[in-house]
């Protein structure tokens, strides 16, 4: 093919009309070797029209991609994957870093992309002429050469950003040359205040950003090289910005690269203060660094920060990002008594003359208020702007200063009152104040001097502020009082004046912000006042009706959240409307996943409303009518994400299944069954531990249901068999085989049939390579669980079975198999179903199999090591119970003057530090302290195990059948009628071990005869408090003393 045609092809692309066809064409020649080189050629082109340009550059990206990297097919008998010829790799190495050089942004952007895929697989084996060239063109005179040259600088440094300090070996080479280089060049940069220039210099600081974000190479950036390369960029925060920049308007400002080279080295310098520089928060690694760095540099560079804070606080203009690095850096400097020293004096003005300004409600807010007040809304419950946001950077510090150094937090309240008291003081100004209040309320609240005058505050300041007439101080009222919901209110009366003032903000605001804000506000004094939630019963109805309102207007996931909590707290009284709710919300779902914009938004608010429904399903359960019409409703939103196969809802909508499915499977949800075979068949191989809790109800809700129809359990049958023999990983065949477990023991004695076909299946996957205990005695499980099923079954069935691989009988296999692993199993369930599989194994008929006669010794032991674990995990299981009845012990108050510090303290995060020190033990290696974390390593840990939730037969408080009793009635049975096959299980017991025997035997005696005593307190209908206190004190109390011990 020749240029001039793959231009026409390229350019069809761009035509709805062609589109399609172009691509199809596309897609049968772009295997061809020499293909994609052309397209480099067409991309740098300048007599090809840029659409064309563009459609190239993309088709590439998209190529490389998806095909550079060699990829082998995963069968042997399946054709090999398309990847980009060697040829051709060749020549795109070879040309793509004088393609960005050369290309206009709108390619390169995309070019350095292609640049970074190259990188990941290809340097430095087969890419290593990447260094050479960047530093050839790094030695040319123009600046725009300069910039195609540091865009692939960095995109091969950001190849190596979160790689470990072993693995960035090749980097740390190349740039032994380059990085002295790229020093120079920028010291060259600094003269020059031209844009080009600034573009190059704000390219050298994301390369250096991304060189020293995670780690600080000090073998590469000695202390002297760090000293000069802080000294730039501390030159660049201190550089004037040109008069033409400042006759932009603000966006324009914000975006030229004056403002954000400076963002960057702002970037760097706080990054390196907090990671590497902040003494008794680094890990051990950079300790001397940090001292060093603190006596060094926090004094110079706290003067530059604090000259641009100036300029802000005399109204030039600094850039938001610049800004909020700024206020960064000092909430590193409070914790430390060097830099406090030069900061303090300072301290005061910057919380009246930077932060307040910044906390106040300002023009451009107003003017988003009245022109887009649901994008207002977005942005200000937006939790990814926080991280660029200068207000709540502003917020963070406010908080920190006040919280670690002392007479901070009485200065800054003075201030705010100051405001608060001024007549005719203006709404933005009293706005900025209970901002400020607001953010220290959890301080206030804990600090004795000011915790009793919280409720006058309130009601002096913030209650009057619900009539005003601007709807953004309304909203701040509302604000102050979600901050302020654990306030003691001494007069019952201002809390009922509360309630009813925010539910008036709900209901009849005409501000869609004001009506937000009050939602919230409400939820959160309902749930922190206990007297609020009695006082608002009456009003539930208006108020969660109000609320489905705002969630469909405003598709916000914070108000989900709070419609969520609400239907907990008032569950009768959402009774009446939770048909009504959930048709609204599922209306408002499927308005929010037809809509195109905002995906990602949209995306989380959607789940949101699913999980609302979901709520709404679980506080509804034992309603049968109600539920019963939720069903309806509930199944349109159900098939609208599996018809539509919307993948990012399938494990909220198998949620849903779960929930509708929990007391009664409907003829509706059998057909749903259907679907999520069809959805499992289809996309759903990831989603089967998000199936597993519906198909556990399937099977043991409605068992009779599930064995009627014959296609239930095929159904069920082939999803566990495509896990088991598609390699899905681990974790999912180990449920799949716990459903397997599941259908054995709720259908005892219905699926003869299956029998064979399970275990089989569970036999097969152990002829394979299984890497962890969990799956491999949950496949061991499975056929445990056919003995338990019938004994003569299960022998009739191995005796017939033939594995590959293998010519030692099967019986042999399995039984070896399950002694050896009899420490791997765990939990309550997992023990219990051994046990009663090994007294099922022992008490086999005089005729039994030399499998079962050549591990005779070996039982006993194996069943004592299987109680004393469980009986352990009962003791486990009771106390985390006890703990639940007990109920959560109140918080101490805590007083901040315990945590204040003062002028020469430094302030050492505890919490940071061991979370440091955890993660350098991460990477460095997990073995540095392996003799350490042996000691530490709590067994108790591993008594309850994640599959254990799927409850059987025998997990049920009166299934009739006690496993310690079970051993007792068998071995006592043996000892009777098998004295030889009882005198060969037992000859060789040490003392211990019979020690433990009688042990068991006791717990046995003392657990029939609690059975009988629940039985009659049942029959009785005694409390469920008595029938709990008597099983804690019959079941629990032998095992805890047990555990104690």
């Amino acid at each position: 093919m020749d240029i001039p045609k793959l231009v026409e092809i390229l350019r069809a692309t761009i035509v709805p009309s062609q589109r399609e066809d172009a691509e199809a064409q596309l897609f049968q020649i772009h295997k061809i070797i020499g293909f994609a080189p052309m397209v480099i050629q067409i991309i740098m082109a300048d007599h090809i029209d840029m659409p064309v340009r563009q459609a190239g550059v993309i088709y590439l990206k998209n190529m490389i991609t998806q095909f550079w990297q060699p990829r082998e097919a995963d069968n042997s008998r399946d054709p090999v994957p398309f990847n980009i010829h060697e040829q051709d790799r060749a020549e795109i190495r070879n040309a793509i870093i004088e393609a960005v050089i050369e290309a206009p942004d709108i390619i390169r952007v995309q070019l350095v992309v292609c640049i970074n895929n190259i990188v990941k697989h290809d340097f430095p084996g087969r890419w290593p002429q990447i260094v050479e060239k960047i530093s050839l063109y790094l030695q040319y005179t123009d600046y725009r050469t300069w910039v195609g040259a540091l865009m692939c600088l960095h995109q091969l440094i950001k190849n190596y950003e979160y790689k470990n300090l072993e693995e960035r070996a090749p980097l740390n080479e190349a740039l032994e040359h380059l990085l002295p280089m790229v020093y120079e060049r920028m010291v060259h940069l600094l003269q020059d205040t031209s844009e080009l220039s600034v573009l190059c210099q704000k390219m050298i600081l994301k390369a250096f950003y991304a060189l020293t974000q995670y780690f600080l190479p000090q073998d590469l950036i000695t202390r002297d090289a760090f000293g000069l390369w802080m000294q730039v960029i501390r030159d660049v925060i201190d550089r004037p910005i040109p008069d033409v920049v400042n006759s932009f308007d603000d966006d324009e400002k914000a975006e030229s690269p004056y403002w954000k080279s400076k963002k960057w080295a702002l970037h760097i310098l706080t990054r390196i203060f907090e990671r590497y520089g902040s003494p008794g928060n680094v890990t051990k690694d950079y300790k001397q660094f940090s001292e060093w760095y603190l006596k060094t540099f926090s004094g110079g560079i706290l003067e530059v920060v604090l000259k641009l804070l100036d300029q802000y606080r005399q109204n030039i203009y600094v850039a938001p990002r610049v800004l909020q690095q700024s206020i960064n850096y000092l909430k590193t400097a409070v914790a430390h008594a060097h830099s406090w020293k030069f900061l303090k004096p300072h301290m005061r003005q910057i919380v009246s003359d930077v932060l307040f300004p910044l906390m106040c409600h300002t023009k451009e807010d107003s003017e988003l208020w009245e022109e887009d007040p649901i994008e207002y809304i977005r942005l200000k419950f937006d939790v990814f702007e926080d991280f660029v946001s200068p207000v709540a950077a502003a917020q963070v510090l406010l908080h920190t200063v006040c919280l670690k150094r002392k007479d901070l937090l009485q200065a800054t309240m003075e201030f705010c009152m100051s405001v608060l008291v001024q007549p005719g003081a203006e709404a933005r100004q009293k706005d900025g104040a209970l901002h400020m209040v607001g953010t220290l309320a959890d301080l206030l609240l804990k600090k004795k001097v000011y915790k009793d005058q919280v409720e006058h505050v309130l009601t002096s300041y913030v209650f009057p502020e619900f009539q005003s007439t601007e709807g953004y101080m309304r909203a701040r009222a509302c604000w102050v009082l979600h901050y302020f919901c654990d306030v003691n209110f001494r007069n019952e009366g201002n809390l009922t004046r509360a309630l009813e003032l925010t539910q008036q903000c709900l209901v009849q605001d005409k501000d869609l912000p004001v009506r937000v804000e009050a939602a919230i506000a409400l939820q959160v004094l309902i749930t922190s006042q206990e007297k609020a939630q009695v006082l608002m019963e009456p009003h539930v109805k208006v108020i969660i009706l109000e609320l489905l309102k705002i969630i469909r207007e405003t598709e916000n996931d914070d108000l989900t959240n709070v419609m969520q909590k609400l239907v907990c707290t008032y569950s009768e009284q959402v009774a009446p409307i939770a048909v009504e709710m959930t048709e609204h919300l599922a209306a408002t779902f499927g308005q929010v996943i037809q809509s195109d914009e905002g995906t990602e938004e949209k995306a989380v608010t959607a789940m949101g409303l699913l999980n609302t429904i979901s709520t709404i399903l679980t506080v509804m359960e034992d309603q049968k009518d109600i539920m019963a019409q939720l069903e309806t409703v509930v199944l349109s939103v159900v098939g609208l994400i599996i018809q539509n196969s919307v993948m990012e809802f399938y494990e909220e909508v198998l949620s849903l299944v779960y929930s509708l499915t929990c007391t009664n499977v409907s003829a509706n949800m059998w057909q749903v069954y259907e679907l999520i075979f069809e959805m499992f068949q289809k996309d759903g191989y990831d989603y089967f531990i998000d199936m597993m809790p519906a198909l556990h109800n399937y099977i043991t809700v409605d068992t009779s249901a599930f064995l009627s129809n014959p296609r239930y359990m095929e159904i069920m049958y082939t999803i566990c068999k495509l896990v088991l023999k598609s390699d899905p990983g681990e974790d999912p065949e180990s449920h799949a085989a716990k459903l397997l477990e599941v259908i054995l023991l709720q259908c005892k004695g219905l699926v003869d049939q299956f029998v064979p076909l399970f275990v089989e299946l569970a036999l097969e996957r152990l002829t394979r390579e299984v890497k962890t205990s969990e799956l491999r005695t949950m496949c061991l499980q499975v056929v445990i669980a056919a003995l338990y099923y019938n004994p003569a079954l299960l022998l009739e069935t191995l005796n017939n079975m033939h594995l590959p691989n293998t010519n030692e009988p099967i019986l042999s296999q399995f039984i070896r198999q399950w002694i050896d692993d009899t420490d791997c199993f765990l939990g309550v369930h997992d023990r219990k179903m051994c046990i009663l599989g090994l007294c099922t194994l022992m008490d086999t008929p005089s005729n039994r199999p030399e499998a079962i006669t050549a591990v005779a010794q070996q039982l006993i032991s194996s069943l004592v090591l299987l109680f004393e674990g469980l009986k352990r995990a009962y003791a486990n299981r009771a106390l985390a119970e006890q703990d639940d009845s007990e109920g959560e012990e109140e918080e101490e108050e805590e007083d901040i003057d315990a945590v204040i510090c003062e002028d020469d303290d430094d302030v050492i995060e505890e919490d940071n530090h061991e979370y440091l020190e955890a993660l350098e033990k991460s990477i460095g290696g997990a073995d540095v302290d392996a003799e350490e974390d042996d000691e530490d390593y709590d067994e108790d840990g591993l008594e309850e195990t994640q599959l254990e939730t799927y409850e059987t037969p025998l997990d049920e408080e009166d299934y009739p059948v006690d496993e310690f009793a079970v051993f007792k009635h068998t071995l006592e049975k043996l000892r009777v009628q098998d004295p030889g096959w009882y005198n060969v299980l037992t000859c060789n017991l040490k003392a211990d071990q019979v020690k433990v025997i009688q042990e068991i035997y006791t717990l046995a005696d003392q657990r029939l005869a609690a059975k009988s005593k629940l039985s009659v307190y049942k029959q009785d209908k005694c409390t469920y408090r008595q029938i709990n206190s008597l099983w804690h004190h019959c079941y629990g109390h032998h095992f805890l003393s047990f555990h104690r011990q």
